[in-house]
């Protein structure tokens, strides 16, 4: 029986590259797939998209709107609610697949059955879909293991290497539905909300598969969520709060290595260090210093973690992170 795949795609809006992920998922060489897209902004009126879709008249496709705002953590939950198929892609609203990506991942879990998520790697583009290589994405590669064709990893080994750096693309990634649906997005985390799904697989015995060759063409533009809380310096309060949670987790599991590396988050540092120059020349004295207060904070009381058996059942979150809305996409 074939794998059945289905790409999610969380949307927000009409926007043109919001179309362009949708024509990339049209140009599979390999046809055989379905697409459910959640608009996240239709609430807020407007219905372009909705036209677009009902002129594709393509059975393949399926449209769901939100009553109301999510956030972008809650409508990537939906997805997880949503989907129906035995792998699941969530693709970001602006980035776009490659055109073997789904026949290279079919094949791969065909092969690969007990594989827990796959994945493929992505080529960086800029707004206008140019090839370019900022320096987060220079840091990705350079942390990246080394794939020749494919390689599995699991354990304490793949969580060593993404606390010291998350390298991953989201949306390069394949889902088997049921880790997927098992683990989920927990509330209250927009920039690390993936590395957190990531981990708590690893510490249910999951499997990763990485391919050599990139699936997705993932899209740098000021725009993302990623970019603006950079920008804020909000996405490393998440990070200062998740890091110290996950050292906890790591060290109660008996994985020091992980636990170190969760505690040292020398990633996160560097990053929050390079923002402080053109935080300070935008005259952002404020944002400044809680850049620096990020880049040289120190582990603070140990958070709590809970394990039920052998599936982590994710860190007690604090209750400012708790109650923290989704941003605006």
């Amino acid at each position: 029986m074939p794998v059945d795949i289905e790409v999610m795609l969380p949307a927000y809006g009409d926007r043109p590259m919001l179309l362009e992920a949708i024509e990339s998922v049209l140009a599979q060489d390999d046809p055989d797939w379905r697409l459910t897209i959640i608009d996240d902004a239709a609430a807020n009126g407007g219905d372009i998209l909705a036209d677009w879709i009902r002129n594709r008249v393509d059975p393949r496709i399926r449209y769901l709107t939100n009553p109301r705002r999510l956030g972008i953590n809650r409508n990537f939950q939906r997805c997880v609610d949503e989907c129906s198929a035995d792998w699941v892609i969530v693709l970001g609203d602006d980035d776009r697949l490659l055109p073997d990506c789904i026949s290279r991942i079919r094949r791969t879990v065909s092969e690969l059955p007990d594989t827990s998520w796959v994945h493929t790697g992505a080529r960086v583009i800029d707004g206008a879909g140019r090839p370019i290589l900022p320096m987060a994405d220079w840091v990705k590669r350079r942390g990246t293991p080394r794939v020749d064709v494919r390689r599995e990893m699991r354990g304490e080994e793949l969580a060593v290497s993404l606390l010291v750096g998350n390298w991953m693309y989201f949306p390069s990634c394949a889902f088997r539905r049921d880790v997927l649906q098992r683990h989920g997005f927990r509330p209250g985390y927009d920039i690390v909300m993936d590395l957190d799904l990531f981990l708590r697989i690893l510490l249910d015995d999951g499997v990763c598969v990485l391919l050599e060759q990139p699936g997705i063409a993932y899209r740098r533009h000021a725009a993302s969520v990623s970019s603006s809380k950079a920008d804020d310096g909000s996405r490393f309060t998440e990070e200062a709060v998740y890091f110290q949670q996950m050292a906890t987790a790591m060290a109660q599991v008996g994985w020091p290595r992980a636990a170190a590396a969760a505690r040292r988050h020398w990633t996160s540092r560097l990053h929050a260090l390079a923002k402080v120059p053109p935080t300070l020349a935008a005259r952002n004295r404020k944002g400044a210093a809680a850049l620096v207060r990020a880049a040289f904070a120190t582990s603070r009381t140990p958070a709590p973690w809970s394990l039920d058996g052998r599936s982590a059942t994710g860190v007690l979150m604090s209750p400012e992170l708790r109650q923290a809305p989704g941003p605006e996409a």
